[in-house]
């Protein structure tokens, strides 16, 4: 090959590479593992990775017959909120005394079935409410909380007379759901951590209860076919559960954006009173993940119920929440949202907020103040908030 060759090759090379995107940043990523791990806990990661987003449920390999969704992934795209489409619909319960729907498919509509069966439909008078998938990032570092952590916020009687009365949501455990140590109950009930209304103890029983209530698949952890209500063999291994509840712990915090006035956001975010519920640091605990144990993180969240009145009160609740009670909603990660909701934002627990500013001003219950401040400030002042938000 001569000078002039070599010389032609290189200029076709550069040209292409110019024309190649670029790889994008990891502060614009949710997706993406720890840093620290382990070369065995990475190879655990990846496996995880691959039955979480590459494997399809069919009605060959166990999908159904009803079902939400065919794979985990297709409801948290790139480990984001998921979108209208995907949302899912909780019904029947509407207080502490349990769901009166179980024996006719609750709590979770199944509205698709594989050929040969019919769908669910929500029973005549059923309360529901709508829940669009939470991304998935950092769920680690949650999980790794103390719930002395926790109850540090936690001021059920307002106390301090701020107009803020968070409080636990205080769940049954399932007998397959091992307590964390130190673990605080009340009443032989347990702090709940996961889910709209905190109702959700831990990972293993999020991933358990939603390969069975979201693609119809049975597990030796949730065994019971929920179309006919019999015990069924496991359709997915423990080895997989375990992976992918590996990999949903060990999947990384998001990491804040450079954004031009973050600092006068931040201090706007304080000053009218949004750092109440939405803690902006909290502490992990000892972890089985060294690389998330006794770590500082950033969730934006308290993990703790609150009343946001009656405009978000769906007459549906889970565990002790009341019908209007709603967990802290982290905001890490928020101004990505848009990258896996098809390019716009649906937020809050339904998604009917198609904006940060509309979210805010949905508030109200205990959220009415901060909702009052955001209100007063002027236009320039809710745009550096806004894009302090969409920094974290």
């Amino acid at each position: 090959m001569n000078r002039k060759t070599i010389f032609a090759g290189l200029i076709i090379l550069a040209a292409c590479e110019e024309f190649q995107p670029k790889a994008p940043q990891a502060y614009e990523l949710l997706d993406g593992p720890v840093s620290g791990l382990s070369e065995a806990e990475n190879l655990q990661f990846l496996r995880g990775d691959v039955a979480f987003n590459d494997e399809v449920f069919t009605s060959a390999n166990g999908l159904g017959p009803l079902f939400v969704a065919t794979s985990c992934g297709s409801c948290h795209p790139g480990d984001g909120k998921g979108h209208p489409f995907t949302t899912l619909t909780r019904f029947g319960q509407t207080d502490e005394n349990g769901n009166q729907y179980l024996n006719v498919g609750g709590p979770q509509l199944q509205h698709r079935a594989i050929p040969g069966f019919t769908p669910e439909v929500i029973p005549q008078n059923a309360t529901l409410s709508r829940f669009t998938p939470p991304a998935n990032t950092g769920l680690g570092f949650i999980d790794a909380v103390s719930d002395a952590e926790i109850l540090a916020w936690a001021d059920p009687d307002d106390n301090d007379g701020d107009g803020i009365s968070g409080v636990p949501n205080w769940i049954s455990l399932k007998q397959y759901v091992k307590e964390r140590p130190n673990s605080v109950t009340q009443n032989g009930r347990y702090i709940g951590r996961f889910g709209k209304k905190a109702a959700t103890y831990d990972l293993l029983q999020q991933t358990a209860t939603a390969y069975n209530q979201d693609i119809g698949i049975t597990s030796s952890f949730e065994p019971v076919d929920t179309h006919s209500g019999l015990v069924f063999d496991p359709e997915v291994s423990n080895q997989t559960i375990n992976d992918v509840v590996f990999y949903l712990k060990a999947l990384k915090a998001p990491e804040p954006r450079p954004e031009s006035n973050s600092i006068e956001g931040k201090q706007l975010f304080t000053t009218i009173g949004c750092s109440k519920c939405h803690r902006p640091e909290m502490k992990t605990g000892n972890s089985s993940i060294a690389a998330i144990a006794n770590k500082a993180f950033y969730p934006y969240s308290d993990f703790l119920l609150h009343d946001m009145g009656s405009s978000l009160d769906d007459g549906y609740t889970e565990g002790s929440a009341k019908t209007y009670e709603w967990r802290t909603p982290p905001l890490w990660g928020v101004g990505l949202s848009k990258k896996s909701q098809g390019g716009q934002y649906f937020l809050l627990h339904d998604g009917r907020a198609r904006s940060i500013e509309e979210a805010i001003l949905l508030h109200g219950g205990e959220g009415i103040q901060s909702r009052s401040n955001y209100e007063a400030l002027t236009n320039e002042e809710k745009t550096k908030l806004i894009r302090f938000l969409e920094s974290l």
